[in-house]
């Protein structure tokens, strides 16, 4: 029998090895930066054009390569980081394991000039699928520059699965801000088509956030520090009100290395126990020093993934870390959320800013504000939608709890965390005339229940809709509509709005920016992350445009992570779901049947769009077996 097995070609062993490391043009940007990261650069540029899919360049001013070196480079497991097995027990670079220019120069078209300190020429290699097609001598600045073309020229397969271009440059944008915020201390800049979108100078860490994020994000940071003869924990965690339903802006660095743990995530969750709405994520971006020796990175080609010698003793560090911080800075009340929240939104003469800063957390007593007279505090609050109910009234209560006059009174209304959104014009704040308890006659009319339900009689019983269900179904149909045929009416703004964005929420808002002003918005691009808002949907109230927006692009991502749904139809479902009518929010009688028709008018008038029912039906046959049943 013939021998079978044989040594791959180094052309082919290399394209297997890309298939691991570079993944998409956001996994080359990740190792182009780290290597010049590595060569001590204080100054590095990064250059896109059609979303790494042409061309991505990276250029920096660390040591640069001789010629031999600079050839060197692109052979498989070729590496000046380690010498010997021993060293990958005290490893401080980004890179290490040779295998990252290999890969890249197998699927793309090279270009580099590199040229060391004390040299006069440089290099100039160019290398075509792992050929080396030119390598002569050139005049270049001390560093090394890096060009990139052509991504998968020679795997067309790999190629055509690459997603749209806007998508691909979210993903770089993310590299690109993972290697800054490790980095704050070098110079970097990003440009996309010749336009340029980030520009961060050397700086701390809180203005490295703050330059990459926004400036809102300055009232947003509370800092961590922990200094421990195990480890070091420093850096920054968000406050809870600013807390998003997506993760986005969380980061774990070890050793100044971008790492993903939902372990560790889960110690910084824990830490807002109580304090977090559900199903949020707060910001944080946390630095881990620790001995080299105590951690293995060399668990995956992209470095992404670690092991800890002892994660309990980690997890246990970050989580009273964390803790600590929030208690120094007074973030941790000892007042139940929900509660401060109707507070918050309770009107009142003087208005309070929803985000408050953590000033007015600084007294870990409940106070009710001083413009509520003690009157007011025992009796309804009524807000413009939200109409709420402080719990200290039903506290003081002086009826026995077995009263059962008591299932009569009115109940205080929970209202989730999702409420500081953009609602649909209502009348809603006008007393609305119900039916009166002591009537016999049948109503016809529909009834809230707890201002959640609508109660509506059919003629073999009643339905009991989900209003806020109900409604997002209607929105999700009517922007599928406009989006088909018709664009919708747009209210003209008297005074414009300006927003600016985070460099990742404003390129997925250009992606999608047609689309939403077919629906009846008027937003134009005004810079690179800055946005004029002229006009809205002539069926919106007009609002907090800027936390609009971000709501809007926030549930926008949360479909697309755990859906996968098409553009169109995660963007209408994303409008429905910000713009609905919400739990807690009081309706007229002719809101609540305008509702019920518009409902039944539907396409698909039995689910909402996130799959659960509309509304309920009870017959009442079902009704009366119930009372018919003995008791046990």
């Amino acid at each position: 029998m013939s021998d079978v097995i044989k040594l791959l070609p180094d052309a082919i062993a290399n394209q297997i090895a890309a298939g691991e490391v570079i993944q998409r043009p956001a996994s080359a940007v990740k190792e182009m930066l780290e290597n010049a990261i590595d060569a001590g650069s204080t100054r590095i540029q990064l250059i896109i054009k059609d979303a790494g899919k042409t061309l991505i360049q990276v250029i920096d001013n660390g040591s640069g390569m001789s010629e031999t070196d600079a050839r060197m480079s692109f052979e498989r497991h070729a590496t000046s980081k380690i010498t010997q097995a021993q060293d990958l027990f005290s490893i401080r670079t980004l890179g290490f394991r040779g295998e990252a220019m290999a890969s890249i120069a197998a699927v793309t078209h090279v270009e580099m000039k590199t040229r060391p300190q004390g040299k006069e020429l440089g290099t100039h290699i160019i290398i075509e699928g792992s050929v080396v097609t030119l390598q002569e001598p050139c005049q270049c600045p001390v560093g090394t520059s890096l060009s990139i073309k052509n991504l998968f020229f020679n795997i067309p397969a790999r190629r055509n699965f690459l997603k749209s271009n806007p998508v691909e440059m979210r993903h770089i944008v993310e590299e690109f801000q993972r290697v800054a915020l490790a980095n704050p201390k070098i110079f970097f800049s990003l440009h996309n088509n010749d336009i340029e979108i980030f520009r961060l100078p050397s700086a701390n860490m809180r203005k490295r956030i703050v330059g990459i994020f926004g400036a809102s994000f300055n009232e947003r940071l509370v800092p961590v520090e922990e200094q421990t003869d195990f480890l070091r924990i420093y850096g920054f965690v968000g406050k809870p009100e600013f807390a998003r339903k997506t993760r986005g802006e969380q980061y774990f660095f070890v050793n100044e290395r971008f790492i993903k743990s939902s372990y560790l995530h889960h110690a910084v969750l824990n830490a807002y126990n109580d304090i977090l709405p559900s199903k949020s994520h707060p910001l944080y971006v946390v630095f881990i020093d620790i001995d080299p020796a105590r951690i293995d990175v060399n668990v995956h080609p992209t470095k992404q993934e670690i092991k800890f010698d002892d994660e309990k003793v980690v997890y246990t560090f970050v989580n009273t870390a964390v803790k600590r911080a929030l208690g120094t800075y007074n973030i941790t009340p000892t007042l139940d959320f929900d509660r401060d929240t109707q507070l918050i939104f309770s009107s009142s003469p003087q208005k309070k800013n929803p985000r408050r800063s953590s000033d007015s957390r600084s007294d870990k007593s409940f106070n009710i504000p001083s413009n509520l007279s003690s009157k007011t505090s025992n009796s309804k609050l009524e807000a413009s939608n939200l109409n709420f109910q402080t719990r200290t009234s039903k506290a003081s209560s002086s009826k026995p709890s077995g009263d059962w006059q008591e299932l009569y009174k009115t109940e205080e209304i929970e209202v989730p965390d999702e409420q500081q959104t953009l609602t649909f014009q209502s009348d809603a704040n006008k007393q609305a005339t119900l039916p009166m308890e002591g009537k016999t006659t049948l109503e016809k009319n529909p009834y809230q229940v707890h201002r959640r339900y609508i109660l509506t009689q059919i003629k073999s019983g009643f339905i009991l809709i989900d209003q806020k269900a109900a409604h997002e179904r209607i929105l999700y149909e009517q922007c599928l509509a406009h989006m088909n045929n018709k664009k919708a009416e747009t209210q003209k703004q008297l005074f414009p709005e300006t927003i600016d964005l985070p460099a990742a929420d404003a390129t997925l808002l250009k992606q999608i920016l047609p689309d939403i002003n077919v629906l009846g918005y008027d937003i134009q691009e005004f810079g690179q992350t800055t946005f004029v808002i002229h006009g809205v949907p002539s069926d919106l109230k007009g609002g907090n445009e800027q936390a609009t927006i971000e709501q809007l692009l926030e549930q926008y991502k949360y479909n697309a992570d755990k859906l996968k749904l098409n553009k169109r139809e995660n963007l209408a479902r994303s409008i429905a779901r910000n713009a609905a009518i919400k739990i807690g929010q009081k309706m007229t009688i002719e809101e609540m049947q305008n509702l019920v028709d518009k409902l039944f008018a539907c396409q698909t008038p039995f689910v909402a769009p996130n799959g659960k029912p509309t509304f309920v039906k009870y017959r009442i046959e079902e009704i009366e077996k119930q009372f018919d049943k003995k008791n046990g």
